[in-house]
């Protein structure tokens, strides 16, 4: 199958470094980066153009459109590409606003019956002064519209909850919600607007630094299978089966209700509280980077289960083979991340981590400079192990991330340690 995948990171990178592993496709990366691009062809072209994005994918007769990152989404892409007759793996722009606005999914959520917590919408500093006066710490405080992962925090620090908001009340609303405490998972389902095939559930880490100490990023490192879950709920399976059936399920259902049909990948955020499962948000797409974790764990029919998703014949479409091996991601960032990255600087040893037993190296943020490869943003590299248990993976992805170089770079030391 000849396949147009759009987007710049590692989540891209891992969903056709998946692809090419179930071979039978041609593969094209828009705009792809220095390491898709020695995987893939790789075009440069504005992805979030719908015009421009469909007419190539006319032009190129390709039979399929994965679309990576949320921007695009939002934008319009995926309706000009099936109003010119080619097949979208993604949501339309009025779907996609489950991720493009923080209000519109808990509308949805209401109107599902989907458990989450409780929120108050401010749109001025007094309201969320107010906000927070009439609750206890810690607080919860989301920007409404996109922030590239950057537009959440979860503070006691009253101070630090104040200017969260001064930051991001220019660009639109905020939310403010009730703190849930237990662990969190992710639990990507894909759907043609009717069925739902869930993947694997995994868990990222947001925090910069160890122990959950920092910033929030866009993710630093993740882990799946989540063998905690079985202790839990007597399986992981079962644990999924909830989801779809409590969450996943009543949400497509609610979106084709309301006239927003949702096709492509619903991402739950998930937190397993002691009161059982609520959703911490909706994503539009595959999740990063979870991705890096998830999608190394499928053997076969990748390829065809996003057809299906694409073209409404998602029922008829055959199961998804997984392997029983375990993954971990770590994450290389940049120095200043996630304020303000260093870019430029050099990468050595990528080419000797990817070729240790068990270790792939997925791009993120790499350009091919005059003297080789350099970093060109915040996080830069993900490092992915993987083997028969966890620890064996976790050992094999620090053991090819301390094969690779880069001035100033950070990254977790505890990522899938309590595992």
């Amino acid at each position: 199958m000849r396949i147009l995948v759009l987007g710049s990171g590692a989540r891209e990178h891992a969903i056709i470094a998946a692809l090419l592993a179930e071979g039978g496709h041609e593969i094209t990366a828009a705009p792809g980066n220095a390491g898709i691009a020695q995987d893939v062809e790789a075009v440069r072209i504005d992805i979030k153009h719908p015009e421009l994005v469909a007419e190539f994918a006319v032009d190129g007769a390709y039979a399929l459109v994965v679309i990576g990152p949320e921007a695009p989404l939002v934008a319009g892409v995926a309706d000009a590409l099936r109003k010119a007759g080619v097949p979208a793996f993604g949501p339309t722009k009025a779907a996609a606003a489950i991720e493009g606005s923080k209000s519109f999914a808990k509308a949805v959520m209401a109107r599902a019956g989907v458990p989450t917590g409780a929120d108050t919408t401010a749109t001025t500093l007094d309201e969320v002064r107010a906000t927070l006066d009439a609750s206890a710490p810690p607080w919860v405080l989301k920007a409404d519209g996109l922030a590239a992962g950057k537009g959440v925090i979860v503070t006691d620090d009253r101070a630090a909850a104040e200017a969260h908001a001064e930051a991001f009340l220019p660009d639109g609303p905020l939310l403010i919600e009730e703190f849930l405490a237990g662990p969190e998972v992710s639990l990507f389902v894909i759907t043609d607007g009717v069925h739902a095939v869930p993947l694997a559930p995994a868990q990222d880490f947001k925090r910069l630094g160890d122990g959950d100490a920092g910033p929030n990023t866009g993710g630093m490192g993740a882990y799946s299978p989540l063998p905690w879950l079985a202790d839990r709920y007597g399986s992981e399976q079962a644990f999924v089966d909830e989801v779809v059936q409590t969450v996943a399920l009543p949400t497509i259902r609610a979106m084709a209700d309301a006239g927003t049909p949702f096709t492509g990948l619903l991402y739950c955020g998930l937190i397993v509280t002691d009161d059982g499962v609520k959703v911490i948000e909706f994503n539009a797409r595959f999740g990063d980077p979870e991705t890096q974790v998830v999608l190394p764990r499928v053997e076969s029919g990748l390829g065809e289960v996003l057809l299906a998703a694409a073209n409404g014949s998602l029922g008829a479409a055959p199961p998804l083979v997984w392997s029983a091996t375990a993954a971990v991601a770590v994450v290389l960032a940049s120095e200043g991340y996630p304020g303000d990255p260093i870019t430029g600087r050099p990468i050595t040893g990528v080419d000797e981590a990817a070729g240790l037993e068990g270790v792939q190296v997925l791009h993120a943020a790499t350009g091919a400079g005059e003297h080789g490869l350099t970093a060109t943003g915040g996080r830069v590299l993900n490092v992915v192990g993987t083997g028969p248990t966890i620890a064996e993976a976790r050992e094999r992805a620090y053991a090819g991330l301390a094969r690779i170089g880069l001035e100033g770079g950070q990254a977790r030391t505890d990522i899938a340690a309590g595992a």
